[in-house]
């Protein structure tokens, strides 16, 4: 939340940078949407409040609904447990959510991992990220 750093808080006051408000589903669902090709998708979630404003409305349905525009990277930085020499990745518990989604949806992905094995070590069902999403990897410690 921007109000808990006061350097975004003071830029954003200040007019040097601007905040967009999103939803945490409709933030989530926009990483992947970047990350499938998806440029945008229409959403109940803020329709009708201030969040709403700005943005397309339409009503499905009877149900108004806004458009969200995908949220693409230009750099993501993740985690992973483990990662092959060809950069596979494994994960453990809920890093499993989110980390995968964002290397679909940024154009650079950095990712830090535990341990670095070699290519084949791991049973391709384990593997969340393939390595053609990660362009750099990083080891841990």
């Amino acid at each position: 939340y921007y109000n808990w750093n006061p350097e975004v808080a003071e830029a954003f006051n200040a007019g040097k940078i601007g905040v967009e408000l999103v939803p945490q589903g409709s933030f989530a669902e926009g990483i992947r949407a970047a990350g499938v090709g998806v440029a945008a998708f229409y959403t109940p979630t803020a329709a009708g409040t201030e969040l709403s404003k700005g943005k397309d409305e339409r009503e499905f349905n009877g149900r108004k609904y806004i458009l969200q525009e995908a949220i693409k990277a230009d750099v993501a930085l993740i985690s992973a447990a483990r990662a092959d020499a060809l950069g596979n990745l494994v994960y453990h518990k809920t890093a499993r959510n989110f980390n995968p989604l964002m290397a679909m949806a940024a154009d650079l992905v950095i990712a830090e991992v535990g341990e670095i094995v070699p290519a084949g070590t791991f049973d391709p069902e384990c593997i969340a990220t393939p390595h053609i999403f990660v362009d750099v990897l990083v080891r841990r410690g």
